[in-house]
């Protein structure tokens, strides 16, 4: 089958979690002998930061680790029949302008035969609702949202079975663990400042506990304001600034363990939703510890593939514990090996869009010989 994807940015990681999920996706879908097109708008924000702050070589790492993956730009005056020529199946991410998001639904609703899906991999339907219904998705066979609370709203929505949860996972062709283990030290944070939402967070449970166990910290990402680089440099962590996707296995391989800390609007909106870094932290097979989330879709074995932290001095107790027992830290990384092997890599994925295709196709077919 032909896939098309029109995503913000497949070039781009920068600040661009999607990306990550996307080319592992993709990746497999050509490993098994699929045909994929992937198109990005003209100016893509976050291809633009990159290339703003690093140049051009600030894609060296995507292009090493990918071969496979090329994607097309396209202006605002593109023909969306000229993205769609000749496709199976056509996904379009939340991010792209309404007026091209409704121009391909427009095609499928006159009759093209492609299958049409909407990707949701953001909060915005809970924390920005009108962006979201603002999209005329009239022609749509379908949704995929990125966590069940996510598919909830969209059944409220009116979507009933036709929204399908489509979860992030980790490419393990590129994140695994080391093939040879050498000295770790310390712990790591890679994550974006973003806009605050959790800025007391990474205060209770990254900055203050790391300083009071005497584990270094070192911590990658963009968007820190002054203020979060003042907050940094108090506590002592070494801000190494913007990480390419691509290049984060090897600094996982190089620290002792990472922590997780989600974002507000995922605790307390959408619960049950991962971000991208659990998946691909258990996949590169480093200790991890959590701040509070609840796995209300059983994804995962909270206290047994990583450790949770009920609170600040919860979290002291797990970092020293992790600094100073190597069975613990072996029997984390072991345990959620497992877990993403046997079911959240890009592989997984792949199979449950397969599905999805499939039974779209099916319910096709049973509506025109009703």
């Amino acid at each position: 089958m032909k896939f098309v994807y029109l995503t913000h940015s497949l070039a781009s990681c920068w600040n661009h979690g999607n990306a990550h999920f996307l080319r592992g996706v993709l990746r497999e879908l050509i490993h098994r002998g699929h045909e994929v097109a992937a198109y990005e708008p003209e100016g893509a924000w976050s291809l633009d930061n990159l290339l703003r702050d690093h140049g051009t070589g600030g894609l060296d790492a995507y292009r090493a680790a990918y071969p496979e993956l090329r994607s097309t730009a396209f202006g605002a005056d593109v023909d969306p029949e000229a993205l769609t020529d000749g496709a199976d199946v056509v996904i379009v991410h939340e991010w792209n302008e309404p007026a091209l998001v409704a121009a391909i639904g427009a095609l499928r609703r006159r009759g093209a035969s492609f299958r049409l899906l909407f990707h949701d991999t953001h909060h915005r339907a809970v924390s920005d609702p009108g962006a979201i219904r603002a999209f005329d998705l009239d022609g749509y066979d379908g949704v995929l949202a990125f966590g069940e609370t996510l598919s909830e709203v969209y059944r409220r929505w009116g979507w009933g079975d036709r929204v399908f949860t489509w979860h992030e996972a980790a490419d393990t062709r590129l994140f695994h663990p080391p093939a040879t283990e050498g000295p770790r030290e310390g712990l790591v944070w890679i994550g974006n400042w973003g806009d605050g939402e959790r800025s007391e967070e990474l205060e209770r449970y990254l900055l203050r506990p790391a300083r009071t166990v005497g584990l270094p910290l070192d911590i990658y990402g963009v968007r820190y304001p002054d203020e979060a680089l003042a907050a940094l440099a108090r506590y002592g962590v070494r801000y190494r600034g913007w990480l390419p996707n691509a290049r984060a296995p090897e600094v996982f391989a190089r620290h002792l363990a990472t922590v997780h800390v989600p974002r507000r609007f995922y605790v307390e909106s959408l619960p049950g939703i991962p971000t991208i870094r659990v998946f691909e932290a258990l996949a590169c097979g480093i200790p991890l510890v959590s701040a509070p989330w609840r796995d209300s879709e059983h994804l995962f074995r909270p206290g047994t593939d990583f450790l949770v932290a009920a609170d600040e001095p919860a979290m002291e107790v797990a970092l020293r514990a992790l600094a100073h027992d190597p069975d613990l830290r072996a029997a984390l990384v072991a345990s959620g090996l497992e877990r993403i092997r046997a079911r959240h890599t890009c592989a997984h994925r792949a199979d449950e869009l397969l599905a999805v295709v499939d039974a779209i196709g099916a319910r096709d077919a049973l509506e025109m010989s009703s």
